[in-house]
């Protein structure tokens, strides 16, 4: 393995696809969050917490064009994280994924990944706006979500061992015994502590839009490191190293 190499493209990957996913979520996610902390204002406004005066907006605005000013940069940096970790996964089971391109193996991999460490864990806990949960409850519903995420991921590589262990349709048997352990895991876990108390309809296209941007992440960060590896090819071994 060609450390430096590997190393480039991996955080070069993530760096990037967390930038599209910021410029992404900025452009799709952001206008729902608007609407929803709007609704949030007239109810502090309603309830007397909050005076509607000239020089709450002014702090507001800024607070806002703060948010949105980092949004892109956030994104690279969660990105390179993530993108650290997909790489590290891609490379220790480059070998077992379907034959093909490096492309169609870093895809795979994403789909499958985004699937036990995203969307199964959102189906459980789906995102919501702020204009959703009380802040007494923040620190539980991080930690159901988290433990979500955890269950979910050790789960598929427990299965995934397993598969490669049994021979006679290992592959059924580890989906069907991943299947029953996160469904399982669905019953037993706690619901998200806090009621909808915002317009439904603010509420699920906020979700979906959350889910775009997220997807939009795995397939960039998927894309561009399938490329790079398959230009730069990091698990070919240096020639030095056939000579040693």
């Amino acid at each position: 393995m060609k450390t430096m190499i590997f190393l480039a493209i991996v955080l070069v990957s993530g760096a990037l696809a967390g930038t599209i996913h910021g410029i992404v979520n900025l452009a799709i996610v952001e206008p729902y969050l608007d609407e929803a902390i709007g609704i949030e204002n007239q109810n502090l406004f309603d309830s007397g917490e909050e005076e509607n005066t000239p020089q709450f907006w002014v702090e507001y605005d800024a607070y806002r064009d703060w948010q949105k000013g980092g949004q892109v940069l956030a994104g690279a940096i969660l990105g390179t994280s993530v993108g650290a970790l997909f790489g590290i996964v891609y490379a220790l089971s480059r070998h077992v994924l379907p034959s093909g391109n490096e492309l169609k193996k870093t895809l795979t991999l994403a789909g499958v990944m985004w699937l036990a460490l995203f969307f199964i864990p959102f189906l459980k806990y789906p995102a919501n706006p702020p204009t959703v949960g009380d802040g007494e409850t923040v620190v539980l519903r991080a930690v159901l979500y988290l433990s979500f995420i955890a269950l979910s991921g050790f789960g598929a590589v427990a299965f995934y061992q397993l598969s490669k262990k049994i021979k006679s349709k290992s592959k059924i048997i580890s989906l069907t015994g991943y299947g029953i352990f996160i469904a399982t895991m669905f019953t037993l876990m706690p619901s998200n502590p806090d009621e909808v108390n915002a317009p439904m309809d603010l509420v699920d296209e906020f979700r979906i839009m959350s889910v775009v941007a997220v997807s939009v992440f795995w397939v960039s960060v998927a894309v561009i490191l399938g490329v790079l590896w398959h230009k730069f090819r990091p698990h070919s071994q240096l020639p030095i190293a056939k000579n040693g």
